[in-house]
């Protein structure tokens, strides 16, 4: 079985032009069913599995096994909760079934500092996003959100092919419907409208705009080094053309997910919405990687908040939002990985949501206290929100010059 799965062709998701058609082509008699009414659920699961053995075999082949163990693990510990929880609904169970969850994850991230590698039979492409879609389904069954999970709803969702390395994080619920149901024929008419659009924009962004961006990458850096300092020109370069080719190449793959989905006859939700038109974090957050934000706003800001409010570690309602903040944005940070740019990417972040939020609290009170006076509120017109959008681009394109590691090479190396 090994010798037979190095010998495949390796096809990451999305990795070129080719692939796409390929996946297209594939899901021809899933467009065809769709269209007649009538769904071919073990056909779409045959062509899920074929995909994602070629995503995993050549090189990768041992991450075919990694990830057969891990569903087989997550399948254990949320059908394992969801059974617990129709009998009891103790806090330790949930905690240890969160934490299960999460195991898999944590011993990927610290592999490095472990001395197990990064090719073992532990982590693979995907890891994230599936444990995002785990723990969320444990404490949605511990909210009740959920009342039950059958193993082939749970199997479909955590390996539904066209989101599985990247997202978008789609709902249980939500995903679940739509892949056991057939839309009517006027809906899905306007899914494959929008699919089409969206694979061409998908290809635009990724394979032209982010490709070219990416040659460029390269000289900039090395411009960059050979100066040195702590900061200089070429580094704005790297700044400016590091952050639009991460949104342009991701964005790319995220176009891809949703328009692979709608074909699929699943509305999985938009990653990206004009995100550097943002006047501010919070609302940056609300259009840069959607699924990724509501996630952790949902999963983890919210209770943090909940927990702080009920426990009064804090008086103060802002004091509270604000170590939420920091730990959310932080811990984003975390996810990423165990090395200072990320942590420092999501600290800034958080602290910039900090500023943010106190901003808004201070102009709310200056424009009570000049309509007091009789005076005019402070400026907000059409100049003032171009400025907001400048302001917030750069503090954002900053913080991805944080996260692309290069001032580690800068200043370290």
């Amino acid at each position: 079985m090994t010798d037979w799965l190095a010998t495949l062709p390796n096809m990451p998701l999305y990795g070129n032009p080719m692939y796409c058609s390929y996946l297209a082509v594939a899901l021809l008699p899933v467009v065809i069913g769709l269209l007649s009414g009538r769904r071919f659920q073990f056909y779409e699961v045959g062509i899920s599995f074929i995909f994602l053995t070629l995503m995993f075999a050549g090189p990768e082949w041992r991450s075919f096994y990694a990830l057969s163990a891990y569903v087989l693990w997550q399948s254990g510990v949320v059908l394992g909760y969801a059974y617990y929880r129709k009998q009891a609904n103790q806090a330790i169970i949930f905690y240890l079934a969160v934490m299960g969850a999460i195991l898999p994850l944590l011993v990927t991230k610290l592999s490095p500092f472990l001395a197990l590698g990064t090719n073992g039979l532990i982590g693979f492409v995907g890891i994230s996003y599936l444990t995002f879609k785990a723990v969320a389904l444990v404490m949605d069954l511990r909210d009740n959100v959920l009342q039950a999970v059958s193993w082939w709803s749970l199997i479909r969702y955590l390996l539904f092919l066209p989101v599985m390395t990247a997202g978008p994080i789609d709902r249980f619920r939500r995903f679940d419907h739509d892949i056991s149901t057939v839309p009517t024929r006027e809906t899905y008419l306007n899914l494959l409208q929008q699919a089409v659009h969206y694979l061409m924009l998908g290809f635009l962004y990724k394979f032209i705009v982010a490709h070219l961006l990416g040659q460029l990458l390269g000289p900039l850096k090395e411009m960059a080094l050979s100066q040195g300092g702590w900061f200089n020109l070429p580094t704005l370069g790297v700044m400016y053309g590091y952050g639009l080719y991460l949104f342009f190449d991701f964005a790319g793959y995220s176009l891809f997910a949703v328009a692979i989905s709608y074909l699929m006859g699943v509305q999985t939700p938009m990653n990206f919405k004009r995100p550097f038109l943002a006047k501010n974090l919070k609302e940056f957050w609300n259009r840069w990687h959607i699924s990724l934000g509501f996630w952790f706003r949902d999963y983890v800001f919210m209770r943090l908040v909940m927990t702080l409010m009920r426990y009064q570690v804090f008086k103060n309602r802002n004091v509270i939002s604000g170590v939420a903040y920091l730990f959310n944005m932080t811990l984003m940070g975390l996810w990423h990985g165990l090395t200072w740019w990320y942590i420092a990417y999501g600290a800034l972040h958080g602290v910039g949501l900090i500023v943010n939020d106190w901003w808004l609290r201070q102009k709310k009170q200056l424009n009570l206290r000049r309509k007091q006076a009789r005076r005019a509120a402070l400026p907000s017109n059409r100049w003032t929100g171009i400025l907001a959008i400048v302001v917030t681009f750069h503090v954002t394109m900053f913080s991805f010059l944080l996260f692309s590691g290069f001032l580690n090479e800068l200043w370290f190396n």
